[in-house]
Order: structure tokens, then sequence, then C-alpha cells
């Protein structure tokens, strides 16, 4: 009898340490991201995408973002100037932008001037980028306007863009694989808005709450 006691005994013991070590792990992973979306297994690849920042910046942000898109327009207003000074700047992150197709052919075309812009001249992309999301209409947003005559209007007032490159490129749609590319990192990332944004291998819950972002990017330079 006595034996069987402590037997039941022992499997208590054992039973109640594990239990307090999965709540011992809950607490952690909490305490790791509080409320601050759904992480992943990884980061997204950013191998051949267009990147703003030191290569070797311990963080990664990802703009998951669609041209064709006034939230991404807003987005890149205001939270991006921030997050460029705050992070970029100072060599403490690096950030990419992954094309995502949300609104159809504008969407696509966009995209793809991007991505050729891109393969021209890596430098000048940002500039293209920042350039063309300007030229989306404040109202009226589902009128059509990434046409190939605005993408080239855009084109001819920046340095260092082969403007019949660029048109050639859109006539051939040189770009689409790239795009391509981006889309099946929108599925596996299970991206459900735009603009998304991932610190790392964590999606953000709210991409307009900067201080989030900013809590999120101290704890993974915290490590």
């Amino acid at each position: 009898m006595k034996s069987k006691n402590s037997t039941l005994k022992i499997l208590v013991i054992i039973t109640t340490v594990v239990i307090l070590l999965g709540i011992a792990l809950v607490v952690l992973n909490n305490s790791k991201n509080p409320d601050n979306g759904e992480t992943f297994a990884e980061q997204p690849p950013i191998e051949g995408q267009p990147i703003l920042g030191e290569a070797d910046a311990p963080v990664t942000v990802v703009e998951f973002g669609d041209f064709k898109c006034p939230s991404c327009k807003a987005w890149g207003e205001t939270i991006f100037p921030q997050l460029v000074k705050d992070y970029v700047d100072t060599g403490k992150v690096k950030f990419s932008y992954i094309n995502t197709l949300f609104h159809g052919e504008e969407s696509t075309l966009g995209s793809m001037a991007a991505e050729s812009v891109y393969e021209q001249s890596p430098d000048t992309y940002w500039e293209f980028h920042t350039t063309l999301f300007d030229e989306q209409p404040s109202e009226n947003h589902h009128s059509q306007w990434i046409t190939n005559e605005k993408i080239l209007e855009v084109a001819n007032g920046i340095e260092n863009i082969n403007v019949q490159q660029l048109e050639l490129a859109l006539e051939e749609q040189s770009g689409l694989e790239e795009v391509k590319k981006d889309t099946e990192l929108v599925e596996k990332f299970n991206v459900q808005m735009t603009p998304s944004i991932m610190v790392n291998d964590i999606m953000l819950e709210d991409p307009f709450d900067y201080e989030a972002i900013k809590k999120l990017i101290e704890q993974e330079l915290e490590g």
C-alpha cells in the first residue's frame, strides 16, 4: 500500500512539473511577443528584393505592399519616414518591400515596373517607388491611374532610369517572374491586408502602431 501511495505521489509531482513547465513556456513566449501579432517559423527571405539600409543590419523589417493601395501610401507618408530615421539610418534595421497584388492589373503593372527599375538600377529603385506612390490620387482611389503612360512619366523625371529600356520591359512583361515570386511569399506568409509589416519573423497586427513596431524592434535587437 505504501509503495502504491509513493508511486501516486511521484506521478502527481511529475504531472505538476510538466504543467508548470508548460505555463512557463507560454509566459516566456508571451513576454517575447506581447500582443504584437503572429509569429512564423522564419522571416521572409529578402535575397533579390530591394533593400534599404545596411545589409548586415541585425533586424529586418518587411512591408507587403501594393502601389494601388491607399493605406500603403498613407503608411509610406507617416510611418516609413520615422522608421528610416530611427532605425534604418542608424544601421539597426534593413527594410525591404514585397509586391502584393490585391488590386488587379494595376497592381501587377506597377509591380512589374518597379521590378524592372530595380533590375536596371537598384540604387534608383526607392526614388521610383516613392514617386510612384506620390502619384496615387488622394481621392477616387478606384480610378485607373497606374498606366504605362504614368509609369514612363514618373521614370522620365528620375535620373539613371533608361526609359526606353523600361518601356520595352513593360511590353515584354520581363518583370513578371519576380512579381510571381513575391506572390508566392504573400501566400506563404498568409498576407491578408496591405500594408502588412513583419519585424523579423513576426507579423504586426496593426501596421500603423509605430510604438508597437519600435517595441518589437527593440526586443529583437536585444535578442
